[in-house]
């Protein structure tokens, strides 16, 4: 082989390592934009379709409120490290389908300082997640108890009349909404927070 041919050659392989290099590199940023896209996507199929239970948020009531009743029971956790009591007020309560309720959750801090918290929620089973709306809820924002203080915090919620025209979920007689508590440092990245429920009658 001439040493013209060897020149090219030569150059021929150091053109195609420099195209598998950027090809590697472009697959990589590819990849590592859809890792950080995952979860925002993810969340965003959640609220749609009120997968894994996660409930709406509202800013008005419908206007149609009918006879037909449903049991709403209300679930409690706090996570390893905050240290509060957590517990609804009263466990289960009934509602019309289309009215609006208001339930409290009472939370304590028995520790010497201020502790602030911050809710994950869901309800179950997971087919009424999509027509469990909040129009008020102390998971919205973060939550600061004083050394030694016990509040009552408020949720606002309806249940849409839409549920009786869901061949999944008409036939549902009882909703569980259950919270977690968790350090708000600690708190799940991946975690529902009210900026990720899907917003109606905005």
């Amino acid at each position: 082989m001439s040493e013209a041919n060897v020149n090219i050659a030569g150059k021929d392989d150091k053109h195609r390592h420099r195209r598998v290099a950027l090809s590697a590199g472009a697959l990589a940023v590819v990849m590592l934009g859809m890792a950080f896209a995952a979860v925002p996507l993810y969340q965003m199929f959640c609220q749609v379709t009120g997968f894994a239970g996660t409930t709406q948020r509202a800013s008005a009531i419908p206007g149609e409120i009918l006879k037909r009743k449903m049991t709403i029971r209300f679930d409690s956790n706090v996570a390893g490290g905050l240290g509060w009591t957590f517990s609804p007020v009263v466990a289960t309560t009934e509602v019309r389908i289309g009215e609006n309720k208001l339930a409290f959750y009472r939370a304590s801090n028995p520790s010497n300082r201020s502790v602030t918290g911050m809710a994950t929620f869901n309800v179950a089973p997971e087919s009424a997640g999509r027509y469990f709306n909040k129009i008020e809820c102390f998971c919205f924002t973060e939550q600061t108890l004083k050394a030694g203080e016990t509040v009552e915090m408020p949720v606002s919620f309806f249940i849409d009349p839409d549920i009786v025209n869901d061949p999944d979920a008409r036939h549902l007689t009882q909703i569980t909404l259950s919270y977690t508590f968790f350090p708000a440092a600690d708190k799940p990245a991946g975690a529902t927070r009210s900026k990720t429920e899907s917003k109606k009658g905005s």
